[in-house]
């Protein structure tokens, strides 16, 4: 698979000077959309080369073509190639995207459709600086880069940031750096580097198959079970960050106080508080790949979690707050990197049934419990709720990768043997047990 990733480079003693760049490019694209969306009968068969040169037909003067349809060259005059390119590439995407969604948009039921689709508009783009042409780098930390300046396109040198050169040199150098983009971050400006690598992912057989089942809490950061296909599990392993939890509570109560004392908009305490939530998911994030690194395991499993929609309840503040989607995100693009695969499992009764079959669990008062995170089995056992959890988690990734590569005879032979295979939702850790023993029986 290809895996791409940007980092990006301040760009040192400049700060209004690229306004202008900005404007005509967002101006220029709105110009093309509007070509774009008058001659979309012409353009829509064509392939995407060809797209590109119909355009550019229409709009620029050349020798071979006099007298374009529009007269895009008297408005951006002396716009360079490579700016026009960007923004016909650019007006062509938004056009094709919403001519799609409006043809989706027509053809559902009526009943059932939402609004039309907005009309296609630049928006906050930015453009990008083709190497060599509109980007060339002239030191270890110095640059130039073409740009709109003193009514006319032209060069200006720049000074590129230290840390983020030698980074990219010490971290990015068996990558592919495309062309850097112009962006705009608060105040600052910064060159924006997309780098692309090719990587293989594992392809182990599942009965060879090691992996991470991961229960991401609310309370507590993560539950992680090691487990192979079999059902042997080499390890469990707890992270807590109490510390991190404690200010995050903080940091909220903070927030009611101040919103009990009128004040409706608090955006320095919500940027503290969203700094403090952003710290524990990366923590969380980095201690999953860690415990996956270790094992030398070939996938990680999550739940998926359908978190869309209002939130009800006494703790629907801590599951807005909840940046399990974040976590989960940050640890597929790290894990892919090193050849490991990330899959999801339908996340119903993972943590509301017992891992070895004896139906659901109590927690918290149903049980006469103290604590929420350890929950107690029909059969009497106390237990950790996310660790049962994560067993639930890493058994039914094996039970439906265990079906699949069966044949259609033996898979309906295996489940009149475990008849609760047949319903995913409900199977657990007892049931992967059980598909082992009958595919050792024969």
């Amino acid at each position: 698979m290809k895996i791409t990733t940007s980092y990006k480079v301040k760009i040192k003693h400049y700060n209004n000077i690229f306004k202008d760049t900005v404007r005509i490019y967002r101006a220029a694209v709105d110009y093309i959309i509007k070509v774009c969306l008058d001659e979309w009968d012409g353009i829509k068969d064509l392939g995407t080369k060809e797209k590109y040169n119909f355009c550019e037909k229409l709009i620029h003067k050349t020798k071979d073509n006099p007298e374009p349809k529009y007269d895009f060259d008297t408005y951006y005059y002396k716009m360079p190639s490579y700016v026009r390119r960007a923004a016909t590439a650019e007006a062509i995407g938004k056009v094709s995207s919403y001519k799609s969604s409006l043809s989706n948009w027509e053809a559902a039921d009526p009943s059932e459709r939402g609004q039309i689709p907005s009309y296609p508009k630049a928006g906050f783009i930015y453009p990008s600086l083709y190497k060599g042409n509109m980007y060339q780098l002239t030191g270890t930390y110095k640059g130039k880069i073409k740009v709109y300046i003193r009514n006319t396109w032209d060069w200006i040198y720049i000074d590129l940031r230290k840390s983020d050169i030698d980074y990219i040199e010490n971290h990015c150098s068996c990558r592919d750096m495309k062309s850097p983009t112009l962006r705009k971050r608060g105040k600052e400006w910064f060159l924006e580097f997309p780098f692309e690598e090719e990587i293989k992912l594992n392809d182990t057989n599942i009965h060879d198959q090691c992996i991470v089942a991961v229960d991401l809490g609310v309370n507590s950061s993560a539950a992680v079970c090691v487990m192979k296909a079999d059902g042997t599990v080499l390890g469990r392993h707890f992270y807590k960050l109490a510390k991190e939890y404690d200010s995050l509570t903080h940091s909220v109560n903070r927030i009611k106080k101040a919103q009990q004392h009128g004040s409706r908009k608090t955006p320095k305490l919500w940027a503290k508080t969203q700094g403090i939530n952003d710290n524990i998911a990366v923590k969380t994030a980095r201690f999953i790949m860690d415990i996956a690194v270790s094992y030398n395991t070939d996938a990680i499993i999550f739940e998926h979690l359908d978190l869309n929609g209002r939130k009800r309840g006494s703790k629907k503040q801590k599951l807005q707050l909840w940046r399990a989607r974040y976590v989960q995100s940050m640890v597929s693009d790290k894990a892919h990197r090193l050849g490991i695969r990330i899959s999801r499992i339908n996340a119903w009764g993972t943590s509301r049934l017992a891992y070895d079959g004896s139906g659901r669990v109590s927690r918290g008062r149903e049980a006469d419990l103290e604590s929420y995170s350890v929950c107690r089995f029909a059969n009497g056992k106390i237990y950790n709720c996310d660790l049962n959890a994560s067993y639930n988690i890493g058994a039914r990734y094996f039970i439906r990768e265990i079906l699949k590569s069966l044949p259609v005879k033996d898979r309906l032979a295996l489940e009149a043997k475990v008849p609760q295979v047949a319903k995913r939702s409900t199977c657990t850790f007892s049931t992967l047990i059980s598909i082992n023993a009958a595919l050792i029986s024969g």
